[in-house]
């Protein structure tokens, strides 16, 4: 092997090592251990059962403040949303055209919009909603889909007395067979 060939080799294997140990060294600096308070903010499961849910509670009426200027903007001042993606309100799973998804036709369970809203919205500000806030925004947008009253009071006890029009809509795959 020719001495040019034997230094670009050496070169190239070199840069090759050096390249390996120093996205190794900034791998290990990224991030930082949490605390166990830290990561019980992560845990905020409400599954349809009831349990994990928070105290708090609250009336459409008051959710309709909150809905009003922390999620209009993507979802409208009704409902109505700016996208397919973002409407809340209206739609019919059994359409004979493409159903459209909404709270009101398709979600199974008042839980699972209770978690979504308690995780991921509002979407600029995840997480940045009280539990309180978090039942009396869910109140409001199941009051818009004629679910339930504007005066209930929506908490952990009456949330899992909600039955959503679609409740039926789903086949549990471990039951199919």
């Amino acid at each position: 092997m020719s001495t040019l060939r034997k230094r670009i080799t050496l070169g190239a294997f070199c840069f090759s090592l050096c390249a390996g140990i120093s996205s190794a060294v900034f791998a290990q600096s990224l991030g930082s251990p949490i605390s166990e308070s830290q990561l019980r903010g992560f845990d905020l499961i409400a599954p349809p059962d009831g349990s994990g849910y928070p105290e708090g509670g609250g009336t459409a009426i008051q959710g309709k403040v909150i809905f009003e200027s922390r999620c209009s903007a993507c979802h409208g001042m009704k409902g109505e949303g700016t996208s397919a993606a973002t409407r809340l309100v209206g739609g019919d799973m059994q359409s004979e055209e493409r159903p459209i998804r909404t709270v009101g036709s398709y979600w199974p369970h008042a839980s699972t919009l209770f978690d979504y809203v308690q995780r991921a919205m509002p979407a600029d500000a995840p997480k940045s909603l009280s539990s309180s806030e978090v039942y009396q925004v869910i109140a409001y947008i199941l009051n818009m889909n004629g679910i339930i009253e504007a005066s209930l009071v929506l908490n952990r006890d009456s949330l899992q007395q909600v039955e959503m029009p679609n409740k039926d809509g789903f086949i549990d795959s471990s039951q199919a067979l």
